[in-house]
Parts: structure tokens; C-alpha cells; sequence
């Protein structure tokens, strides 16, 4: 195996010939690699060279690369080289063309580009989720007419997971938010003498607002962020392609049991979790402006209407659709890599938070004027 060599001489016209030979494998060129780069480099960017590359014996991509570089990473104009030889330098050529998927040349107007395939993608995760919901529909009306086919199991099994196996810290993290609002409150109501007007602040607070959407951010990151990973384990394990070759629908076993499941489950989360707070705030408020615990109950249903209730459970019903909906969507976008599974999962639990804000503060407006007290 001759070592890679390059002969430079000038031709009868007085142009400058560059003759390489020997073997420009890896293994050949690898300890005097840097040297040859160096000196390919002095000779690449000049115009009218004559390139041979016809006695070179061997030729493999790591010495291609060190040419490649060397020419500025485009064909010389004058390149002499065997068949084999060129068509190495050609498979170079158009791998280097090809650029990464999602990279953009650099231009003034790339925020644009940027600016279009987000709201391209916007679109499809949109489109996809629509579908999703098309399908959830057809399910329910294809049970309405086969009522025996109802996945009872796979909606006890997702209801047990994602409620009862809940209710430990969604009563911990009540209590606590019950016992810090209290406090926190109190600090202002002594300074007004208004101590009795906790309970219109914990009750308003809680049942309405803080009850509600704990319950669901909680739910979001802990069951909603489980539902994504069981289908894009699914999904990587290609158990979802199973059942399809079996005839099995994926929407009715594996979607719509999870979105029945937390649509029963998230209400009545809601309201045990909204009864802890109002414990939590009720012990804090009998500790700090030493509020008996009966004048708590009997001035609760006064200060809160029950109509807040039924908006707080109404609220925990359309949340724990719509969590289930979001969570089994980028689910079923997983492809089967583990990167695009923790991806996914991630992406799961954010766009479900921000959709109970938004959702939220859907709610807020439309009953704006519901459930006021009387004064």
C-alpha cells in the first residue's frame, strides 16, 4: 500500500497540474492527515488546476472528505479521476447538499420561514386533534346502538388510576392551599376588622376558582402525563399496530375508556379536594382569628351560593375531557424512538395546563354573573 503522495507540475500550456497518488484511505492518511490538509488547502482555491486523481489506488470516504474540503466542497473544473473514483466525489457531493431536516439558510427573511412552519405545525396538531374528537363521536354513536361493547374494564381500570390513586395528594396539596390562603388572608382582614369575611374569601375562592384548577393541573401532570406514555410505549412497542392488524379500534379501547374515565373521575376530584381546602382553611382560620367552627358551616352556604358548586363541578367535567383528549393525542404522535416519547410526554403535560388556563378563563367570563351572593 503506497502512502498518499502530491506531486505538483506545470503543464506544456503553463498550467498547473496537481497529480495525487498512493492510497487516500483512512488508514493511510491518518497520521500524516493534518499535513495533507494543509497543503490541499494551498493548492484548492486557485483557478485553472488541473486535478488528477488517476493513479490513486484506492480511495474510501475519509480521503474523499480531505479532497472534498479542499476544493471548497465543489467539483474542480478540471478533474481527471476513474469512474469509481468520481462517483465517490459525487455521493459526497450530494449528501453535503442535502440539508438537516427543520434547517433554514440564513436570510433576513428567516423569521418568516420560522414564523410558517410553526403555524404549519399548528395546524396539524390542530387537524389531528379535531380528527381525534370526529372519532370519539362515531365511537359513542357506534355504542349508543351497541351498548354491550362498551369497554366497562379498560373505564374502571383508568378511572381507579386516575382518581382514587389520586385522591392522597390532591387532598395534601388542598389542605395545604386552604391553610396558606387562610393565613394569607387573614393578615389583611385583621388590619379592616373584617375577620368574619374569610369565609366569603375561602368559600368564593376555593369552591369557584382554586378547586377546580388544582384538581386539574395536578391530574394534568400526573395521569394526563401517564396516559401519553402508556400510548407511546404502545406506540414504540408497536402494540397499537397490533391491535389495528387485529381489527381491534384503538380509539374505542385505548382513547375513549380514558376520556369517560376522567370525565367521571376529575368532578368528583373537585369536590373532595374543594372539601379538604375548606377543612385546611377553616383549621387556620379558627388558629389565627379564632373563628369557631359552626359559625364556619353555618356561614358558608350563606356567602357561597350552591350555584358556584355546580360551576366548579362543571368545570372539573369539561377539564378532565379535555386533559384526557390532549394527553391521548400526543400519545398516539409518538414514533417509535425514546426521544420523541419523552418529547411528547412533555409537550402532553404543558398543552394540557395551558388549555385549563384558557378553559378557565373561558368559564370566568360566561358566568361572570352567576352565583354572586346576595347582598
Amino acid at each position: 500500500m503506497r502512502a498518499a503522495r502530491i506531486a505538483v507540475a506545470q503543464d506544456s500550456d503553463g498550467q498547473r497540474r496537481i497529480a495525487l497518488s498512493g492510497s487516500w484511505t483512512l488508514a493511510a492518511i491518518a497520521p500524516a492527515a493534518a499535513a495533507l490538509g494543509r497543503e490541499l488547502a494551498g493548492y484548492g482555491g486557485r483557478p485553472q488546476t488541473t486535478w488528477s486523481c488517476l493513479d490513486i489506488d484506492a480511495l474510501d470516504s475519509a480521503g474523499a472528505m480531505l479532497l472534498w474540503r479542499a476544493w471548497g466542497r465543489a467539483l474542480p473544473e478540471l478533474l481527471l479521476a476513474r469512474p469509481e473514483h468520481l462517483h465517490v466525489f459525487q455521493r459526497l457531493g450530494a449528501s453535503d447538499r442535502d440539508r438537516p431536516a427543520g434547517q433554514v439558510p440564513h436570510s433576513p427573511f428567516e423569521w418568516i420561514i420560522r414564523v410558517g412552519q410553526a403555524a404549519l405545525a399548528l395546524r396539524r396538531q390542530c387537524g389531528d386533534f379535531v380528527a381525534l374528537i370526529g372519532q370519539l363521536l362515531l365511537d359513542v354513536a357506534h355504542l349508543l346502538r351497541l351498548p354491550q361493547e362498551l369497554p366497562r374494564r379498560e373505564i374502571s381500570a383508568n378511572l381507579y388510576k386516575g382518581g382514587v390513586r389520586a385522591m392522597p395528594v390532591t387532598a395534601l396539596v388542598g389542605f395545604l392551599i386552604g391553610v396558606a390562603l387562610s393565613y394569607l388572608s387573614a393578615l389583611q382582614l385583621k388590619l379592616f376588622g373584617a375577620d368574619v369575611f374569610i369565609v366569603n374569601i375561602l368559600g368564593m375562592g376555593i369552591v369557584r376558582e382554586l378547586g377546580p384548577v388544582l384538581v386539574a393541573v395536578l391530574v394534568a401532570g400526573r395521569s394526563g402525563s401517564a396516559m401519553t406514555a402508556q400510548l407511546g410505549v404502545m406506540r414504540v412497542t408497536e402494540e397499537i399496530d397490533a391491535l389495528a392488524t387485529m381489527g381491534v379500534s384503538r380509539s374505542l379501547r385505548l382513547v375513549l375508556p380514558k376520556v369517560l374515565a376522567l370525565a367521571l373521575a376529575v368532578p368528583l376530584l373537585v369536590l373532595w379536594t374543594t372539601a379538604i381546602a375548606l377543612v385546611g382553611g377553616m383549621v387556620a382560620a379558627n388558629l389565627q382569628l379564632d373563628i369557631s367552627y359552626g359559625f364556619f358551616f353555618h356561614a358558608l352556604p350563606r356567602a357561597v351560593p350552591v350555584a358556584n358548586l355546580w360551576i366548579g363541578l362543571a368545570k372539573g367535567l369539561v377539564f378532565g375531557i379535555f386533559i384526557a383528549l390532549v394527553a391521548c393525542h400526543f400519545g398516539l404522535r409518538v414514533r417509535p424512538n425514546t426521544e420523541s416519547l419523552s418529547a411528547n410526554t412533555t409537550a402532553s403535560v404543558v398543552t394540557a395546563i395551558t388549555v385549563v388556563i384558557l378553559l378557565d378563563a373561558l368559564f370566568a367570563i360566561f358566568t361572570r354573573a352567576i352565583g354572586l351572593p346576595q347582598l
